[in-house]
């Protein structure tokens, strides 16, 4: 197992300090603020554990409120607003300087057999044939400052290979899709539960950057303020984080500074695993005249 997979491991091995009351931390090599996915899989570790162990997450709907401070810790309240037959229902909200700084409700399930369908998957190259996202990352950081190159090329918890990788500096419009294969960086625990919390992470790592292809913009690019304002993610089958997943990634719209996202997650052998949605904001800030 890497280094970064093993830190965020213990990132969402949450410290329970009271009943339903759970903390959290963020790296030491935080860029400026929380990183969305970091409070997504900490939320949902925080949910999870106070559910009967057959059960596992089919759905979860997200809200950031306020930007994360990275220098202290996150506080998960969780509410255990029902307890099923098959069903459980949580409530979480995560805390910092005495306020929300984002919410989650989120569902669990055992798991059932019932009626089966689902959509094709894209039809593109094996990962084993693709560059890195962190050897691209690699060839430009040069052109960037020394602070953001540092941060830029640090080794990650997860693998990303992008089909089309995007040009970082200079990008050019094309169509809203993209399609990225990912998995975590080593072999992880057996239990589901601890695969949805990674891959809760990983889906918020490339999500929004799907609304900007059009407008021929990057989150590099002068003048962009660029947050996730919510997300949702439904669980539709097990599978391993660990194991290669695609994520199949397109925007519908854009409009009042806001980028909407939509995901798809196949298992290598084609199986419709989970999908996502996202809403972020994409505003152009107004540059002063010299």
């Amino acid at each position: 197992m890497s280094k970064p997979l093993s830190d965020l491991l213990e990132l969402l091995n949450l410290e329970e300090i009271e009943l339903n009351i759970f903390r959290g931390r963020s790296p030491k090599d935080s860029w400026q603020r929380v990183f969305g996915g970091q409070v997504l899989g900490q939320a949902l570790v925080a949910a999870t554990r106070t559910v009967p162990d057959e059960r596992y997450c089919h759905s979860m709907h997200a809200y950031f409120i306020r930007p994360g401070d990275p220098k202290v810790p996150i506080l998960y309240q969780v509410d255990r607003a029902r307890d099923g037959r098959s069903f459980a229902t949580r409530r979480v909200v995560a805390v910092q300087h005495g306020r929300p700084i984002f919410s989650l409700s989120a569902s669990f399930q055992t798991l059932e057999d019932g009626l089966e369908h689902q959509i094709d998957m894209p039809d593109v190259p094996a990962p084993d044939t693709l560059i890195p996202e962190e050897d691209l990352r690699k060839q430009v950081a040069e052109q960037l400052p020394p602070a953001i190159a540092k941060w830029f090329t640090l080794s990650g918890p997860i693998e990303l290979r992008p089909v089309n990788p995007k040009q970082r500096l200079n990008p050019v419009k094309g169509e809203p899709k993209q399609n990225i294969w990912v998995r975590s960086s080593g072999t992880l625990p057996d239990d589901l539960s601890v695969h949805q919390c990674v891959l809760a992470y990983a889906s918020d790592m490339t999500l929004l950057d799907t609304c900007l292809i059009p407008h021929g913009i990057g989150f590099l690019s002068e003048g962009l303020q660029i947050a996730s304002l919510d997300h949702g993610m439904w669980f539709h089958r097990p599978f391993r984080a660990d194991e290669w997943l695609l994520y199949s990634q397109d925007s519908p719209v854009s409009g009042g500074s806001r980028g909407f996202n939509r995901g798809s997650i196949f298992t290598r052998d084609g199986v419709l695993v989970a999908s996502v949605a996202q809403e972020g904001l994409i505003r152009m800030r107004k540059q002063k005249q010299s």
